[in-house]
């Protein structure tokens, strides 16, 4: 793998993706909400990922994460090696890629990166789009779960409510997070849960890139989240906090966990506590 990939930050910018574009080692892949944001222009060479292959999308809680075979096979289509460098992205500020590159810390694949605003600032930047579908080469990946510490589930979240240093970051909107609005058989939020809507951390005059980092510190910081704590994030279905997770990440709270059952799972049970 050449080093220069290697090399390329956790948040990345259009304009140094560019510059990057023909690294026999990277692989970008847009994870787009809509599938016809990819078929009216994405990065050269960009592959498409339909959402939906990231979440498990069977049982009770279908957006936990895929199974170990689900993710193999997912993979293997894509390509993936252990020497490939991913850049994931999407047409929405980051929920979708952020729950890719959360899926790909899970597994243990650290070699990866998230365009800075997405499609949005590519496109902002007057940078090259193009309409013609790229096929993966596929690989033969063999998926583990390498890294568990990535996620938190029903247990040990609630087993931890109390803990002096673990916070719960609530990416969903104000009115979930009261109790107004949901789907849920239950509506509210876990206890002692912040809330920082996910859209609160994007700037929408710079292509949806991250916020400044210092103001977004500050103002974390004021709702009692700072980045030595653990922090686990959620939102209905770790969608939205595939965003945070990934904020999270890039301001130095290394001990950020996403809660993937999410409170499709928290809201929809009988003996989880909800504050209102």
């Amino acid at each position: 793998m050449s080093s220069e990939a290697n090399l390329l930050p956790l948040i990345i910018e259009p304009e140094t993706l560019a510059e990057h574009l023909d690294e026999p080692s990277l692989m970008i892949i847009d994870v787009p909400l809509k599938a016809e944001s990819y078929t009216e222009g994405h990065v050269p060479g960009a592959l498409f990922l339909d959402k939906g292959r990231l979440m498990r999308g069977s049982g009770e809680v279908p957006c936990l994460a895929p199974t170990v075979e689900q993710l193999s096979t997912l993979f293997s289509e894509l390509g993936l090696t252990r020497d490939t460098h991913v850049v994931a992205y999407d047409d929405e500020g980051g929920g979708w890629a952020g729950r890719l590159l959360w899926t790909l810390e899970l597994i243990g694949h650290t070699r990866y990166s998230y365009l800075n605003g997405g499609i949005h600032a590519w496109r902002q930047d007057g940078l090259e789009v193009s309409t013609e579908a790229t096929d993966p080469t596929p690989s033969e990946y063999e998926a583990e779960i390498l890294h568990p510490e990535a996620a938190i589930d029903l247990a040990e979240l609630t087993e931890r409510l109390d803990d002096k240093g673990f916070a719960v970051w609530d990416a969903r909107s104000p009115e979930e997070y009261r109790g107004e609005k949901g789907e849920n058989k239950r509506l509210g939020h876990i206890p002692g849960a912040v809330n920082m809507e996910w859209t609160r951390v994007m700037d929408p005059e710079r292509g949806l890139r991250i916020r400044d980092y210092a103001e977004l510190i500050t103002e974390l910081e004021a709702l009692g989240l700072t980045p030595e704590m653990e922090v686990a994030t959620h939102c209905q279905s770790h969608h939205r906090s595939g965003f945070t997770w990934l904020v999270g990440r890039a301001l130095g709270f290394d001990k950020i966990r996403g809660y993937a059952g999410s409170w499709k799972e928290w809201g929809n049970r009988d003996d989880t506590p909800v504050e209102k």
